[in-house]
Order: C-alpha cells, then structure tokens, then sequence
C-alpha cells in the first residue's frame, strides 16, 4: 500500500466534501478500473474485453502512454479516488508496467488483474514498484477444461499456478482467484478450488464470477446464481457485505468465498464506485453501455483531463436500476 505524503497538510473535512466525484444517482466514484492494454496471450470463451465493442487486439500504438495513465490517476486522487485496478487484455505484455506503477501518487489499494501465465517472473518486480495485490484468473484445476475454456496452449495451467506461489511470495496478497462459473464445464468444481484455496491460510481469496450473459451462444451456460448463493448461505460460518455492489463474502470453513454477481442486479449497480478507463484512452461510464464514452487521450493538460473525468462522471447511469427508479424517471 502507498503510504500519504508526510509534507502534505491534511485537508478539513469541508474542503474534502467539496473533492469529490459523484454521478446524478448519489453514487460516489472512488475507484479507477484501467485497462493499459487490449493485447493478450489467451482467448477466453466468455472474454467481453472490458466492454470494447469487439475483441479484436489493438495496435500497440493506440495504447495509452504512462504519462497520461498516470495524469488521469493523479486528477482522479484530487476527488477522492483511491483504489485503482490495471486490467487488459492482459496486463502484463505493457513491458512499461512497472514504470506506470512507480509515477502513481499515494493511494489506498493498487492492483491488477492477470490470468498469471507471466506473472512468476515479474511478481516481484510489480511488487516494488508500488503494486499491493493481484487478481488472476482461474476457471478450472483441470489442465484440458482450462485449455478450452481459455485456449491456452498446453502447459498454461502449471505457468498460473507458479504465478499464484510467486505472487503470494512476493506479497501482492490476498491474491484473488477469479473462477467464471461455466453450466456443464466447470461448476462442479467450487469445492476443489476451496480445497486449492485452503492451504494458503488466507493469502488467497476465491472469487466466483457470474457469467456476464451478453452473448447469446453463451447462454446454456449460464448457472443459477440465486441456487447458488443459498447454498453458499446455508454452508457458511459467516456472511460478510462488502460496499463495492453489494458482493457478499462467505466463510466456508475457514475459506474466503466471494460472490460477484453483475446480470439483472440492481443492488450491483447501485453500489458502483468505478468509473473504466479503456486502453485506446476513454473513461467508460459503465462496462455494458459503449455510446456515452468520453475521449480523454488528446488532453493537453491536468485541467483538461478534469473537465473531462467530471463530465464522463455525469453519463454515468445504473444499467441495472429497480423498478421504482425507472417509473419515477418515466414520470420526471
């Protein structure tokens, strides 16, 4: 964790109300999601490529220079922004990484999200330069389920669990296992990564993901996720409700289980506190809706990055929202 600055003087509590970056739906944005590349080694079945109109990888050209990634983050800190989460494609192939990392200003939690096949040998390297923890991806323990979920090249899965040790060793921790749940391929699974998860006492958190439903071929697999969250219920010691969309967190016998349910939530969207940034350089008010983006990679300067981060703020809207929303709205 980056600690504050010493030199700087404490802003009062009335200067820091007047900080802040909340949409017209009272939600406050304290969070940065950054996707700094669409390049990526794998081709994973449910892959929505951080909400981009297509998966095509882009050119490396059209990625977004340090420099600027660090300019948005340091704009976004002044108004209370203080966790950032790097994302891709995967992350990693920016071989710059280390170098965004070390120009952030002090925030509260920096991390990323990798499917970890190049993360042994950098975890290290990513932790000095100010990142605190990782995400990585882990749909199946079953080297030919992996292999086909994400197209990985055979051997794949061995390189992610090296990457795994690596980064708890390196203490980019809680490590958090994103497992998308997949109907008839690989939720049969949940207890044998509990048991995966078990043995590093905490260092490793396992997170299930709900299959975001926006393409049709990819509708027999989805679960039912209300069947599954009542036997995760029912099966825990303890149920947790973090702020960030409501997840709730479960303690199966002395494991971390978290629950991330974004299809038909309005409770998800409600308690949203990100705003994305994609890698060609435009804040993305919410990951399912590509018409209100707001360009932000031809800002000259930190005022203009301002003006621009407040207005993308503005076009944020629930893509989700209850039923009583919408008819006060119909009716406004």
């Amino acid at each position: 964790m980056k600690q504050k600055n010493p030199e700087k003087a404490p802003e009062t509590a009335e200067e820091n109300s007047k900080k802040i970056l909340e949409d017209s739906y009272g939600r406050r944005v304290t969070g940065l999601r950054i996707s700094i590349t669409d390049r990526c080694n794998l081709s994973c079945m449910y892959c929505h490529n951080e909400g981009a109109d297509c998966c095509a990888r882009g050119p490396v050209g059209n990625e977004m220079k340090p420099e600027l990634i660090c300019g948005i983050v340091r704009e976004a800190a002044k108004f209370g922004v203080n966790k950032i989460k790097f994302s891709g494609g995967e992350p990693l192939f920016r071989k710059d990484f280390e170098e965004i990392l070390s120009c952030l200003p002090p925030l509260k939690e920096v991390s990323a999200t990798t499917n970890g096949i190049l993360l042994e040998k950098r975890a290290r390297t990513l932790k000095a330069a100010g990142l605190d923890r990782v995400n990585v991806s882990l749909d199946s323990l079953v080297p030919e389920k992996y292999e086909r979920i994400t197209g990985a090249s055979p051997g794949s899965l061995e390189k992610v669990i090296r990457g795994i040790d690596s980064a708890v060793e390196a203490g980019l921790t809680p490590v958090k296992l994103n497992m998308v749940l997949l109907k008839g391929i690989n939720d049969d699974e949940i207890d044998s990564m509990m048991e995966f998860v078990r043995p590093y006492k905490g260092m490793v958190i396992l997170q299930l993901i709900e299959l975001m439903d926006i393409d049709p071929r990819l509708s027999k697999y989805m679960i039912n996720s209300k069947a599954l969250e009542k036997s995760l219920a029912e099966r825990a010691s303890e149920v947790k409700v973090r702020h960030l969309h409501h997840r709730r967190k479960y303690i199966i016998d002395g494991v971390e289980v978290e629950f991330v349910r974004p299809m038909d939530n309005s409770e998800f969207c409600a308690y949203c506190s990100r705003l994305r940034v994609t890698a060609d350089g435009k804040f993305k008010p919410c990951l399912l809706v590509n018409d209100n983006l707001v360009d932000v990679m031809g800002a000259k300067n930190s005022e203009e990055i301002e003006k621009l981060l407040k207005l993308a703020v503005s076009r944020r809207k629930p893509y989700c929202m209850p039923v009583s929303t919408l008819e006060q709205e119909e009716k406004a």
